[in-house]
Order: structure tokens, then C-alpha cells, then sequence
């Protein structure tokens, strides 16, 4: 059946994502969320690539697979073959979105590309993700997260200053561009409901990638210079970064004067507001080494729970560095729900990260909704689409659509 009892913003909106690995399938992840019925429409043989990543599995399913692709129906269709064509052809006509991040042109080979899909769906909204976008001399390129990375800067200004290149610890051009992309498609749902039209919208692990970039743009605009590594520490700002503490590291921003007077108090040295290395953030960014030097010599006399504790009484922003694990445990972080649990039929219950926006009026993620297993909706979504049971068992016999029955 499809998600007629969807709840969310985007109750009724319907969703094809032909995206694969993380950046597509976060953007239909919160589309999900948001109440919109996602269908996954994973290419045979084999189904979405990070079905194939090894480790580590819950029970024999990927566990990256299964916490990007929650919430969504899944169907998995051989768009090779002519039938498969036709099959996902019929899909479109009743669909609002269709997302993809393949290569430029790979799906206009197949004639399933923009063009010729809004022929069928004047509405369609279209939506491709791809390494640097469809137009420019590197329109062509493939892209991964790690080579947007390097190419946008931002491994340049991450790591310790004079270490090797570093790429961030998360992939943010992958997961940025899915949000960019579900921006997009919101965007265009907008100017659809106005209009009656759908549109190509499109973004890149590029874009995303240099969109980290704010700050350090606007020191390049202005001064021609390019930023480098500064670690935890910022590019406008101090003391504003982690520092050890008797038992691991703690963040403390002091991201204005006021701040800086509280944080010099908090250790004990008022004097040094007044000290002509500290007294302005021009001096303390001048003499950023002999500020962390000194705040330390005095955070490492008492574990990192005493300082926030002294910190927060003061009002100064100041938080843990955390390891992934306390973070997901943390009580604030299971308040705002941001793990939940979802039972698959083979992995069991399982946690994923939940949705980053609360609603008041039309709350995101209801009836949550496991990771399809592959081609366990392709039956529901193709009597959706017309299919009497024999065409189906017919596709099915000829290796057109593959089920998990």
C-alpha cells in the first residue's frame, strides 16, 4: 500500500529516488521525514552500491545502507532493459520529484533524462546531483566527497597548521549536498503548487563543498590571501577552539569581549583582560600560541565537567569534546529525538540518526519506517502503477524487477 497515512509537511508529495550511496540518498531521507513517500528505485544487478559496503553489518545488512535509506519504500528495477524503461516511464507520470546523482548523461543515454522525462510529467520536478554540477569545463567529472574536499580548500584549512592536507572527519560535501539538494526541491515544490510546472534542479559535491567555506572566503576577498590550518582554532576569532583539560578536551568560545572578560575570570586571571597580548581580539589573535599556553597551564589543573560547569555559571559557551558514542548517548540528544528505532524484517531494531528540524504544527517523522531490504515494495509499487499480478510475475521471471519474495 502506499503511505496514504503519511503526516508531515509533505504528506502526499511523491518521491523517485534513482540517487545511490549518501549524497541522493540523505537528500530523500529528509523528504521522507518531512511526510513525503520515497520510492528507492535501485539498479540491478546488486541494488544500491553501499549494499555493498562490508563492515559493519547488523545481521548481514549494511549498517551504512540501512541508516541513509530509512523511511523510504524500496523497488529494484533494470533500467537497461527496455521494459525497465518503461516500467520507471510509468512511475514518473504520477511522481512530483525524481532525485539521481549519476554521472551527466548517463541517464539520457538510457533515455530516462530530464528532457525527455518532463514529455511525460510537465510537473516533474527533477532533481541531479552530480560532482561539479552540469555546466563548466569539468561538467563531465565524476566526483566522491574526498576530491570535492581537496578541490573546494577545505582540506587546506583542516588539521593542525604545517601537518599534511586533512579531510574532515565527516563527509560534509556528501551530506551537504543532500541537504542542498532537498532545499532545492522544496524551492521548486513551491514555484509547482504556484504554477503548475516542474523544473531540472540541480547542485554538486563541489558547490556544497565550497559553501563550507564562508569565513575564509571573505579573508581571501579582502585580502588575497588564502587561509591555512589553524585545527580547532578560528580564522576570526579568539579564544574560540578546544583545550585539554585534566581529563580530555573542552570547547570555550569566547567569540566577543564580553566573553573573553567572563573566561579570564572564570580562571583567575582577571589581569588579563588588561594584559596588552590579550586585551583586544586583534592582540589575541596576534599572540593566539601564548593565550592557549596560558589558559591551559590553568585547564589542565581540574577535569573537563569542573570547567564547563564554571563556564555555563558564567555564561560562556563552553561544551565537551565528545567521542561519537557520547554524543548519541547523550541526554540532550535523545531529548530532541535525534536517535531513533526502527524494526527491519531482517536486521531487527535498529537506531539512526533522526530529523534535525522540529515542527510545531506538522511534526517530521512519523511512523518511521526501516530501510527497504532490496525490491521489498517492487510488487505494491508496480500495482500502484497499473501492473496486474501475471505483468508483474512476468518482469519478475525475466529479471526486469526483482522481489524479496
Amino acid at each position: 500500500m502506499a503511505d496514504s497515512g503519511r503526516c508531515g509537511p509533505l504528506a502526499g508529495v511523491k518521491v523517485l529516488e534513482l540517487a545511490q550511496i549518501m549524497a541522493g540518498p540523505t537528500c530523500g531521507m529528509m523528504l521522507a521525514d518531512l511526510g513525503a513517500d520515497v520510492v528507492k528505485v535501485e539498479k540491478l544487478p546488486g541494488g544500491d552500491d553501499s549494499r555493498g559496503y562490508r563492515e559493519p553489518r547488523i545481521d548481514g545488512e549494511s549498517a551504512p545502507y540501512l541508516i541513509l535509506n530509512r523511511g523510504k519504500r524500496g523497488i529494484a528495477l533494470d533500467l537497461k532493459h527496455p521494459k525497465g524503461k518503461a516500467v520507471l516511464e510509468r512511475m514518473v507520470v504520477g511522481a512530483d520529484v525524481l532525485t539521481e546523482n549519476y554521472r551527466r548523461g548517463t541517464l539520457e543515454r538510457l533515455g530516462l533524462g530530464y528532457e525527455h522525462l518532463r514529455t511525460l510529467n510537465p510537473g516533474l520536478i527533477y532533481c541531479a546531483v552530480s560532482g561539479y554540477g552540469r555546466t563548466g569545463p569539468w561538467a563531465d567529472k565524476g566526483g566522491f566527497d574526498l576530491i570535492a574536499q581537496g578541490f573546494a580548500g577545505l582540506m587546506s584549512i583542516t588539521g593542525e597548521p604545517g601537518a599534511a592536507p586533512a579531510k574532515a572527519g565527516s563527509p560534509i560535501a556528501d551530506i551537504n549536498a543532500g541537504i542542498l539538494a532537498a532545499l532545492g526541491v522544496l524551492a521548486a515544490y513551491v514555484h509547482k503548487l504556484k504554477t503548475g510546472q516542474g523544473q531540472l534542479v540541480e547542485t554538486s559535491l563541489m558547490e556544497a563543498a565550497l559553501q563550507q567555506t564562508y569565513w575564509h572566503a571573505a579573508i581571501f576577498f579582502a585580502t588575497g590571501r588564502s587561509p591555512g590550518a589553524l585545527g580547532s582554532g578560528h580564522v576570526l576569532t579568539a579564544p574560540y577552539q578546544a583545550f585539554r583539560t585534566a581529563d580530555g578536551y573542552v570547547n570555550v568560545g569566547g567569540a566577543n569581549q564580553a566573553n573573553w572578560q567572563r573566561i579570564a575570570q572564570v580562571l583567575g586571571h582577571p589581569e588579563w583582560v588588561h594584559d596588552p597580548r590579550f586585551a583586544t581580539n586583534d592582540d589575541r589573535m596576534r599572540n593566539r600560541d601564548a593565550l592557549v599556553e596560558a589558559m591551559e597551564r590553568v585547564l589542565v589543573a581540574r577535569d573537563r565537567a569542573h570547567w564547563i560547569a564554571a563556564f555555563d555559571a558564567a555564561g560562556v559557551p563552553a561544551g565537551p569534546v565528545h567521542s561519537i558514542g557520547e554524543a548519541l548517548t547523550h541526554e540532550q540528544v535523545l531529548a530532541r529525538r535525534m536517535v531513533v528505532e526502527v524494526d527491519h524484517p531482517r536486521a531487527g531494531r535498529t537506531r539512526a540518526l533522526g530529523f534535525p528540524v522540529k515542527f510545531d504544527a506538522t511534526p517530521a517523522q512519523c511512523g518511521t519506517r526501516a530501510a527497504p531490504m532490496l525490491g521489498e515494495h517492487s510488487r505494491e509499487v508496480l500495482r500502484e502503477c497499473g501492473y496486474p499480478d501475471p505483468e508483474i510475475d512476468a518482469l519478475v521471471s525475466e529479471g526486469v524487477v526483482a522481489t524479496v519474495d
